[in-house]
């Protein structure tokens, strides 16, 4: 395309092996077109931006010094992944990126085979590349060295440390480079953070930072303080005490993340003289080389479609305001009333919308950084102290703190409330980040209550239900993107626990939504009018409690039911089922039929297509009706 950046020495790069011929300086235009190219191919499909720029040079080095894909590079998160996947034999697909069919916007074992470790959720880099050096060690053919790249947000979670710790001890060969650059995706919080901030250097590998031009004179200005903040620590601390010295790791650092002959010099000096495990910090810049980027680094870690030379994002007008956004905004409301409400995030106030609520109420919003598993337990313990804590997290990340959610929560009866966005299916993000598994792990659990909503207007009651309900834990979950449209209350109004709603009574057949399948369901029933259907039409609200007496009265009534949610096997559809088993209602006759997730993962697509391959749009719940109601009819002949 004409409007494609010049890049004539990357089109010489058909794979890693093509970089190892070249020169340092070679390398630095290598990386500047790389840079363009990135740009460019984000500009027109979309994706994470600003992590992959920040690790351009970095990308390069890596695969000029060491031998891939024999050596394995790890990359932790995978969003910064792009340029790695240009250099890897994928640059005339990368304008596929997270559409139907292309490539994944995160590293896949069956893409590359320089893709040795699928990644999407963070933290995971170390614990995958320690595995891989094991391997390595006890015969495993086709491995070689082993890098690991994670990022300063990353290093938050406690399986990095457990990765590390594990690792010291074993005195492994293992390569882990820090890509410091002062943001995950949100400004980066915590102790690690500040302790990132101060570091300097140690006694091990002084060699090193010689020939890499460590030192702060050879750092350019705006990487400079990042060295400094170091000389308070030194002051009072053995040399060579640092953190990851007692972890048993020889640290190298702080490295110019974006000076190639410090990258190619530090790497392959690592490499030839390197025996146990080594961490090797680099300081770059999220967002580096695009100055739309660079300016506003949290706005340009995820991009829609945008205009290269203005930065301006493509984004498509708002018909109705977005589920993140109504279930931050009726937070705010609750927590006007009542001062006890807190509300806590892993790492994504803007994700979950608690960016809003910290303006308003910045000493009772906490967000603890990329440790899922210890925001659950800190919501347990303010809720133990008789605070109101909100935990809000993705459906997906949800799932790192299961084990915190049974013990310190529901076995305590803590009333801790999870705020679950993006359930179901959520596009582009593929099957890593798709919120199908709450529901069954959730409801399974005694005395819990597990509300989803079918609008937003059911969203800002369940914010209010939620915050009423004080005496056990208690999750509503919701949809990413946008309303459907309806007329939103004033305030919300605590809904009566375990009770749903019926919304049209008809005959013959009854759907029971959980959830936002609702307006599918809806459409399905018009189209279903015209053919002279006309099925009932129930909105759960609780996956648990049930609603018994409205489950019980709609097998009595109609020959069949079906249910819906967006969520996996085992969830919804799978209470209701045993409920209706135990009672005996399939013993009278009653046909059941349960629409869920397929037990498989699905690709990414847009999250309308990912459903009719689910079989959840409208067309396929009026297929269902109608195949029910045949079932129905010669069951009732053969009676």
């Amino acid at each position: 395309m004409s409007d494609q950046p010049k890049t004539p020495l990357l089109d010489r790069i058909g794979s890693p092996a093509d970089l190892r011929g070249l020169s340092v300086p070679e390398l630095g235009r290598v990386a500047d077109e790389l840079r363009a190219e990135t740009i460019s191919a984000v500009s027109v499909t979309g994706g994470h931006l600003g992590a992959g720029l920040g690790v351009v040079e970095l990308t390069v080095a890596i695969h000029a010094v060491f031998n891939t894909p024999r050596d394995k590079l790890i990359w932790d998160v995978g969003h910064q992944c792009y340029p790695h996947k240009i250099l890897t034999g994928r640059r005339d697909r990368i304008r596929t990126l997270r559409a139907a069919g292309g490539l994944s916007g995160f590293t896949k074992r069956d893409e590359s085979e320089y893709d040795p470790f699928g990644a999407a959720h963070s933290s995971t880099s170390i614990s995958a590349g320690l595995g891989f050096a094991v391997a390595r060690d006890l015969g495993a053919p086709g491995v070689g060295d082993v890098v690991c790249v994670i990022g300063d947000g990353s290093m938050s979670a406690g399986m990095a440390y457990e990765a590390m710790n594990n690792a010291g001890h074993m005195k492994e060969r293992l390569f882990v480079i820090l890509n410091d650059n002062e943001m995950s995706i949100a400004p980066p919080v915590g102790a690690m953070s500040k302790y990132l901030s101060r570091l300097y250097t140690g006694e091990p590998f002084q060699d090193l930072r010689a020939a890499a031009k460590e030192a702060v004179k050879f750092l350019p200005s705006p990487l400079q303080h990042g060295a400094r903040r170091a000389r308070e620590l030194v002051k009072g601390m053995t040399v060579g005490g640092t953190l990851f010295e007692e972890l048993g790791f020889s640290y190298i650092g702080p490295v110019d993340g974006h000076d190639m002959e410090s990258l190619v010099s530090v790497l392959r000096v690592a490499k030839a003289r390197g025996t146990g495990p080594i961490l090797i910090h680099a300081l770059t810049k999220k967002g580096k080389g695009y100055a739309p980027a660079e300016a506003s680094d949290d706005k340009y870690h995820g991009v829609a479609k945008f205009d290269v030379v203005t930065g301006t994002q493509k984004k498509a007008p708002s018909n109705a305001p977005t589920y993140t956004k109504v279930f931050a905004q009726s937070l705010i409301r609750e927590a006007e009333r009542d001062e006890r409400i807190v509300a806590v995030t892993a790492a994504m106030p803007e994700g979950t919308g608690l960016n809003l609520f910290a303006e308003r109420f910045p000493s009772r919003c906490f967000d603890v950084g990329i440790a899922e598993q210890h925001a659950v337990t800190f919501c347990a313990g303010m809720a133990a102290a008789g605070m109101k804590p909100f935990c809000a997290l993705y459906s997906t990340f949800l799932q790192r703190g299961y084990d915190q959610v049974v013990h310190d929560v529901a076995i305590q009866k803590l009333p801790v409330r999870f705020a679950i966005d993006r359930a179901g299916l959520v596009g582009a993000d593929g099957p890593t980040h798709a919120g199908a598994f709450d529901i069954a792990f959730l409801a399974c659990l005694p005395e819990i209550v597990v509300m989803a909503a079918a609008d937003e207007a059911e969203l800002v009651h369940m914010v209010a239900t939620a915050a009423a309900l004080d005496d056990r834990p208690s999750a509503f979950r919701f949809p990413r993107g946008e309303g459907v449209g309806v007329d939103m209350p004033e305030r919300g109004v605590p809904l009566e626990i375990g009770r749903g709603r019926v919304l049209i009574e008809g005959q013959g057949v009854a759907i029971l939504s959980f959830g936002a399948r609702l307006a599918e369901v809806l459409k399905a029933v018009e189209s279903l009018g015209a053919k002279g259907v006309h099925p009932t039409v129930a909105d759960a609200r609780f996956a648990k409690p049930l609603d018994r007496e409205l489950i019980l009265r709609l097998a009595k009534e109609h020959a069949g039911i079906i249910t819906i949610e967006e969520g996996s096997i085992g969830g919804f559809g799978s209470q209701v089922a045993h409920l209706l088993a135990e009672e005996g209602v399939f013993d009278r006759g009653l046909k059941f039929r349960s629409m869920v997730l397929p037990d498989d993962f699905i690709q990414q697509d847009s999250p309308e297509k990912m459903y009719a391959v689910a079989g959840m749009n409208a067309a396929d719940i009026e297929a269902k009706v109608l195949g029910l109601m045949d079932v129905a009819r010669v069951g009732a002949r053969r009676a």
